[in-house]
């Protein structure tokens, strides 16, 4: 999952890279996350409804946080 902010939408938006399409936002984080992983549910459900297959994951970054990475 890659969290990132929108000023535009005012809210944090979720995109999980190894499912096309599935996405989600929130207020908060911790809300976009937990809609993220509902829509991961729905995505693999639809897949196997569809008879897609299901990626396998790829990510090996639990966590990565840059608040004032770029302080000058």
């Amino acid at each position: 999952m890659i969290i990132s902010w929108s000023a535009e939408d005012k809210a944090y938006v979720v995109d999980v890279l190894e499912l096309p399409g599935c996405m989600a936002h929130g207020p908060t984080r911790r809300e976009a996350i937990k809609n993220a992983e509902d829509a991961i549910k729905f995505w693999i459900k639809t897949a196997k409804e569809d008879g897609q297959e299901i990626p396998m994951l790829r990510g090996r970054l639990v966590y990565a946080h840059f608040t004032n990475f770029f302080k000058f």
